[in-house]
């Protein structure tokens, strides 16, 4: 076993918190009804130890772990110490850990590269080795290479415990590990944490609720809670003495676990028996804070453990981190992986970011490639755009919804830790996303862009792929804004999409015609993306050579004839052609009045268009940087960290 070098004593520690849930409404105007949660909590904790708090639903278990942890948003009163240091966030983060039994794990990635690509201090060998080395403490190595998706709850609580074991923590922190749990694998994860104590040198605490009677030799210490009450704390052979001594012995073939927590839990069966157990629990918690001291300090491992008051600053707290480099390139490292696996969700990735968008653009090709240079085809090649430009931004949308939330949780948790903030994030994920996203707008492109151009011009195809690309990035990170406080990606879905229909009907001159725009509306299409990116491609594609000359209307019109021509000085709305060209169609779509110039100078400039289709794409990118460094209410993390 090895020596103890840490101590983490709580002493007189209260408090005070949300005890019911509210509306989104009162958590921001702060007025949630709160009371206090813990009630002078004292408690001591050696390194190579395991301490189960135990405690019926609502006793302040998870708060507890939460104070330590400095977790915690409301007032809190006492002392937290470790090594006689005062326990900061940044003391936490650095040298202890902390496991939720409701944590999420990238799917696609397998029990030993979720391990690996885990930020820690480790690099190259040693950290190959301490990979192998943790997945054979807690019984993974035969799973290693198993998906987290196909993992079952026992294995999947094993896998969040190595990811803390994997930092070398001096203090784990654990909210019920065994919930939900067997028998059988309840004693394996118990068994495992305690090996894991001694091998590791660490100390660990994890709640319960109900703690079998086979565990009882793998606890060393023991915390009673009773609605934030300390009823005992203590080694856990000293606590049968304890009560043994104040006239409640454990009886023989009874669970003392479970024995004294029925006996720190208040009976709500009838108002009597409440009102019973509530002054016996009340006079417990009075008994303990008289005669408990020695229980709470005295030493429970022999000479091994030294006194809490010789170990102040004999153990460098404070230990060097990963830089923003080696946590960037591990994150960008785990986001390629999980995207080019071959297991099912790595598939699915691939297909999302490569090939949905050349599939939907071949189904375009599909429908619009009977396409002949008429002047009834004029509505038909609004319609391509308008389908290429949904495609660019609903598609976008659509891979957010299915591939982000995952990393987002995932960075929400391990942001907790300290080792990386919302940008560093953001710009891993798009160093992946992006690249990705530009290859498969390219080759979607590449299907489409006959039917419109020809590739004796690859610039003006480079063009066309780019405006698309630049509209695919906008509506994604669009989205990824919205997910950030939006946890259910159906609503996070149904808000941007009809953010991107009400700017593709305003802006695009597509389905409603800017000259036909009221005032107000004409200078708010100037804030949407799609009108500069519509009219680039609209000009584009109604500008070729083949659309400058006069058109017959179709196969049996030809519009040299004057009597199938309408304009509006004939009025004759018998006639067929309503335009001698292309140019003539984007006059009649996009000015306003007789005068304006909308070519050189004007709505329809290319350079203009193009320049500021990506100067949206490139804002959007930029705006959620600086997004992912304001600090969110807790409640809004919350849902996403449990």
């Amino acid at each position: 076993m090895i020596s103890s070098d840490y101590v983490l004593e709580l002493s007189n520690v209260f408090y005070s918190g949300q005890v019911e849930p509210g509306s989104c409404m009162q958590r921001l105007m702060g007025s949630i009804k709160t009371g206090v949660i813990l009630k002078d909590v004292s408690m001591t904790v050696h390194t190579g130890e395991v301490m189960a708090v135990l405690g019926s639903k609502g006793s302040g278990k998870k708060a507890l772990l939460d104070v330590i942890s400095r977790r915690v948003q409301g007032p809190t009163r006492g002392q937290i110490l470790l090594n006689n240091h005062p326990m900061n966030l940044s003391l936490f983060q650095q040298r202890c850990g902390y496991v939720t039994h409701k944590c999420d794990l990238i799917p696609g990635l397998t029990v030993e590269q979720t391990l690996f690509y885990t930020p820690t201090k480790f690099t190259g060998y040693l950290k190959k080795s301490k990979v192998k080395q943790v997945m054979a403490d807690l019984a993974l190595s035969q799973v290693a290479n198993r998906c987290t998706e196909n993992l079952t709850q026992s294995e999947y609580r094993r896998l969040m415990i190595g990811i803390q074991l994997i930092k070398d923590p001096v203090i784990l922190l654990l909210d019920e590990p065994t919930w939900d749990l067997d028998p059988l694998n309840t004693y394996l994860v118990v068994s495992i944490l305690s090996n894991a104590s001694k091998k590791y040198g660490t100390a660990i605490i994890l709640t319960m609720e109900k703690p079998r009677s086979d565990v009882f030799p793998f606890l060393e210490r023991v915390l009673y809670l009773c609605l934030g009450d300390v009823v005992y704390t203590g080694g856990t052979r000293q606590m049968l003495e304890y009560f043994n001594a104040i006239g409640f012995p454990c009886p023989q073939l009874e669970n003392p676990l479970m024995y004294y927590l029925c006996l720190s839990t208040v009976d709500r069966r009838s108002r009597e028996r409440f009102v019973e157990s509530n002054h016996q629990i009340a006079a417990l918690v009075e008994k303990f804070k008289i005669e408990g001291s020695a229980y709470r300090k005295g030493s429970i491992s022999g000479p091994n453990h030294a006194t809490e008051g010789t170990l102040g600053g004999k153990v460098p707290l404070l230990v060097s981190r990963p830089g923003a480099w080696q946590v960037g390139w591990t994150l960008y490292s785990r986001l390629l992986v999980g995207t080019v696996s071959i297991q099912k969700y790595g598939l699915l990735r691939m297909f999302l970011r490569l090939l949905l968008l050349p599939l939907f653009f071949f189904l375009l090709w599909i429908f619009y490639r009977d396409m002949k240079m008429y002047q009834h085809t004029f509505v038909t090649r609004s319609g391509f755009i308008l389908n290429c430009l949904c495609g660019a931004y609903f598609f976008g949308i659509l891979n957010s919804i299915f591939l982000y939330p995952a990393f987002r949780t995932r960075y929400f948790q391990e942001s907790q830790e300290g080792l990386y903030g919302g940008t560093l994030f953001l710009i891993t994920y798009n160093l992946v996303s992006i690249p990705f996203s530009f290859v498969s707008m390219v080759a979607a492109s590449c299907i489409v862009y006959p039917l419109v151009g020809s590739f004796d011009e690859p610039l003006q195809y480079l063009y066309f792929a780019l405006v698309l690309w630049a509209c695919y990035i906008f509506a994604e990170q669009q989205t990824m804004a919205i997910l950030m406080v939006v946890k259910s990606r159906l609503s996070a879905a149904i808000f941007s999409i009809y953010i991107t229909c009400i700017c593709i009907t305003l802006g695009s001159g597509i389905l409603r015609s800017i000259k036909g725009l009221q005032q107000w509306l004409y200078y708010l299409t100037y804030a949407t993306q799609t009108r500069y990116a519509s009219a680039f491609l609209t000009r584009q594609i109604f500008s070729i050579p083949e659309l400058l000359g006069t058109l017959p209307y179709d196969s049996k019109h030809n519009c040299t004839n004057m009597n199938l021509i309408e304009t509006s000085i004939t009025n004759n709305h018998l006639g067929y052609c309503r335009y001698s060209s292309g140019q003539e169609f984007l006059i009649e779509r996009y000015s306003r009045d007789k005068t304006e110039v909308i070519f050189s100078d004007g709505i329809l400039d290319s350079d203009m268009n193009i320049g500021i289709t990506f100067a949206f794409a490139l804002g959007m990118v930029i705006f959620n940087l600086f997004l992912y460094l304001i600090p969110l209410p807790a409640f809004v993390k919350a849902k996403f960290r449990e």
